[in-house]
C-alpha cells in the first residue's frame, strides 16, 4: 500500500476510509443507541450487549471485504497507527487516513442524529448517541484509569489480530470474518466497562455531536487505543520481523547462515 501516491489512488483511499468509518459509526453506534438509549431489549443487558457486539463485528467484517482492496479497510485510527508502526504504510498514509476516519465518524454520527431526530420523543440528553464513557456513564461505573487500561488491552489484542490476519501470505478470504469476530469479542467484554471503543474515530463522532460528558471524557478513547495499537505493532514485529517473509521464501535459515558468514 505504501508508496503509491498518485492523486487518484489517494483520493479513492480517502473516500473509502471516510465512507467505511461513517458506516461503522452509523450501524454500530446506532444499535448501541437503540439498545442502551431506547432500551429495545428491556432489562436484558446481556441480550443488548450481544446485539451491539454483533453490529460492530458484522459491519466491520463487511467493510473489510468491500473497501479492503481499496484502502485496506482500516476505518480505525488505531489500526492505521498499527500498520504504520509495522512499516506497512507511510506517514502520508497515516495523516490522510486519520483525517478521513475522523471526518467519516462525524458524518456517520450526524446521519444517525438526523435519523433519530425524526423520532418525536428523541432527545440527545436522554437517549444519547451510543457514546463511550466511564464513571456514571459506565454500566460498571469504572473510573478513568480503569477505562484507559481496558481500552489499551482490548485495542492491543484487536490490532494484533488485524495485523496478523492481513500480513503478507495470510488468507484474504477469512481475514474479514476473523477481524469482525475479534471486534465483536472486544465489544462483548468491553461494553460493561466503558461501552468498548477500540477505535478513536468510533468515539470521536458521537462525542463531538453530543458534547457534555461524552466530549469531556473523549481523551481516554482517543489516547488509550493508540497506546494499545503501538504495543500491538511492537509485538507483531517481534513475531513477524520485517523481511523475515522474504528470507523464508528464499530458503530460510540457509540464507541467514550465508549472510552471517
Amino acid at each position: 500500500m505504501a508508496g503509491e501516491y498518485g492523486g487518484g489512488v489517494m483520493a479513492r483511499r480517502f473516500a473509502a476510509e471516510l465512507l467505511g468509518t461513517a458506516l461503522l459509526v452509523f450501524f454500530g453506534a446506532g444499535v448501541a443507541t437503540l439498545v442502551f438509549g431506547f432500551g429495545f431489549f428491556g432489562a436484558s443487558i446481556a441480550a443488548g450487549m450481544v446485539a451491539v457486539a454483533l453490529a460492530f463485528g458484522l459491519i466491520y467484517a463487511a467493510l473489510v471485504y468491500v473497501i479492503g482492496p481499496i484502502s485496506g479497510g482500516h476505518v480505525n485510527p488505531a489500526v492505521t497507527l498499527g500498520a504504520f508502526l509495522a512499516r506497512r504504510n507511510s506517514l502520508i498514509d497515516l495523516a490522510a487516513y486519520w483525517a478521513a476516519q475522523l471526518v467519516g465518524a462525524i458524518v456517520g454520527a450526524a446521519l444517525l442524529l438526523w435519523m433519530f431526530h425524526e423520532v418525536p420523543f428523541y432527545t440527545r440528553s436522554r437517549f444519547g448517541l451510543g457514546a463511550n464513557g466511564y464513571g456514571r456513564a459506565s454500566l460498571l461505573h469504572i473510573g478513568a484509569g480503569g477505562a484507559f487500561l481496558v481500552e489499551v488491552l482490548l485495542t492491543l489484542v484487536f490490532v494484533l489480530v488485524v495485523l496478523s490476519l492481513t500480513r503478507e501470505g495470510a488468507t484474504v478470504a477469512v481475514s474479514g470474518m476473523g477481524i469482525g469476530i475479534a471486534l465483536a469479542l472486544a465489544n462483548l467484554i468491553g461494553i460493561p466497562f466503558d461501552g468498548a471503543s477500540v477505535n478513536p474515530a468510533r468515539s470521536f463522532g458521537p462525542a463531538v455531536l453530543l458534547g457534555g460528558t461524552a466530549l469531556s471524557q473523549l481523551w481516554v478513547f482517543l489516547i488509550a487505543p493508540l497506546v494499545g495499537a503501538a504495543l500491538a505493532a511492537g509485538i507483531h514485529l517481534l513475531f513477524h520481523p520485517v523481511g523475515a517473509g522474504a528470507r523464508k521464501a528464499n530458503g530460510g535459515t540457509r540464507d541467514e547462515d550465508t549472510e552471517t558468514r
